[in-house]
């Protein structure tokens, strides 16, 4: 199951910089797909190992949340960036109580 929500959240995160790319804009299309392939990492070192694999997630999870605050302090515009800050805080909170 936790898996699963990860591999929604790294789709989700590849569909946001591919949304991006046709409004214009080629920093997001590599960030989501950088952001989606570190999540798909993440997935697999769980598999293999799930503490580093917990650990790892986490730790992206943590710096995507201080980019889209960034972000999202930058534009003061709730869309994109304040909604994917709420859904990774979600996916944050969620791999820390994986990794506890």
């Amino acid at each position: 199951m936790s898996s699963v929500v990860l591999v929604i959240y790294g789709i989700f995160l590849i569909a946001g910089g591919l949304m991006g790319f046709k409004k214009g804009s080629k920093v997001s299309l590599i960030a989501g797909l950088i952001s989606g392939i570190l999540i798909f990492a993440g997935v697999w070192i769980t598999s293999v190992s799930p503490k580093p694999g917990w650990i790892f997630l986490t730790c992206v999870n943590a710096l995507l949340t201080l980019s889209f605050t960034s972000r999202l302090l930058k534009t003061r515009k709730f869309m994109p960036s304040g909604m994917l800050l709420i859904i990774t805080l979600a996916v944050l909170i969620f791999c820390i109580t994986k990794l506890v």
